[in-house]
């Protein structure tokens, strides 16, 4: 199929599942040509590349650089490099951008009303709770009615820690951990709020009766579970826990604990492992205010802060590192 749309000189730069979608996601690229063109060598300015090749190699290595120092597993750094590399663009923050945004997917929680409820599930300790009332704030700030359940019964001052949230927002917290009630309950939540959160225990995701429970759980109501991943952690581990919460059913990962992690090549991993599309992520302790839409700039930026400092936010149509008022400005080698 590539080759019947880009010809036999195509080749594909990165291969992987899109679960969100149903199907999964080919990157390909044709190189730039390398020809003489009718005028001869007189017409060399027109088409000679080495200056453009020096620049790609720059920021090929930069790349590597910049993936080794976050721990990027070596087969996604490959994917990172050869993208990067066959799109040609010699600008760094360029390169890194969109090459996340070829190689990975974004799919924004909703702000608006929505039918299915938002499920929080990950690994204990990953934030979960605290998002779910990040989630709540946000909603309510926009003038939703939002509704809040949690199933974590067991974990000592679980419920009282959201409790101390939904009672700041004037919102009751409903509270069970048995599929049957739990799919009562939320019908009756979903037709009175315009969304619905609900915050998961915490679970060893190795642990098959966690899973099963947890899977039980989830097939008890429509929801659209997300996967709440701790930013810092060892990638493979990431990477395999993705992997175990993708085979139930879910399809997005939000990163919480974002601003005292240095190294994130554990957010590709799972993202990766698991063809996880990024929702939003939790960057800051303060609940009002406390998410931000994950988008290739954004991912960008907690890769090279250096690049972005004193840069405002692209989501303000300010300018950031290439990209103004939402317009990239490209810079390819080769013919365009």
């Amino acid at each position: 199929m590539i080759r019947e749309t880009l010809g036999d000189e195509a080749i594909i730069v990165a291969t992987g599942d899109e679960r969100a979608r149903g199907g999964v996601r080919v990157t390909a690229a044709i190189e730039p040509a390398f020809e003489i063109g009718d005028d001869g060598i007189a017409g060399s300015d027109s088409w000679l590349q080495y200056d453009d090749e020096q620049d790609t190699d720059a920021v090929a290595e930069e790349l590597t650089e910049i993936m080794l120092r976050h721990g990027v597993p070596e087969d996604i750094l490959d994917h990172v490099i050869s993208c990067a590399t066959v799109m040609g663009y010699n600008d760094i923050s360029t390169a890194l951008i969109e090459t996340l945004e070829q190689l990975f997917s974004y799919r924004p929680l909703p702000t608006t009303p929505y039918k299915k409820a938002i499920m929080l599930v990950g690994p204990p300790g990953g934030g979960k709770t605290l998002a779910a009332a990040k989630i709540a704030t946000r909603g309510t700030m926009n003038g939703l009615r939002v509704g809040m359940m949690s199933t974590d019964t067991v974990r000592a001052g679980g419920i009282e820690q959201l409790k101390a949230f939904t009672n700041l927002l004037g919102t009751q917290l409903h509270t069970t951990n048995d599929p049957k009630d739990l799919r009562f309950m939320a019908q009756d939540l979903l037709q009175e709020n315009d969304q619905l959160i609900i915050d998961t225990a915490g679970l060893n995701p190795f642990n098959t009766d966690d899973i099963k429970i947890l899977a039980r759980l989830m097939s008890a109501v429509q929801v659209r579970p997300v996967l709440v991943m701790p930013a810092g952690m060892d990638c493979d581990e990431a990477g395999e826990m993705a992997r175990v919460f993708a085979t139930i059913g879910t399809m997005e990962m939000m990163p919480t604990r974002v601003d005292i992690a240095r190294r994130y090549g554990s957010l590709l991993s799972a993202a990766h492992q698991g063809g996880l599309c990024f929702a939003d992520m939790s960057d800051t302790a303060k609940v009002a205010h406390g998410l931000t839409t994950m988008t290739p700039q954004s991912l960008a930026k907690l890769f090279m802060p250096r690049l972005f400092r004193g840069i405002q936010d692209p989501q303000k149509n300010d300018i950031v590192s290439g990209y103004q008022s939402g317009t990239l400005a490209r810079q390819k080698t080769g013919t365009s």
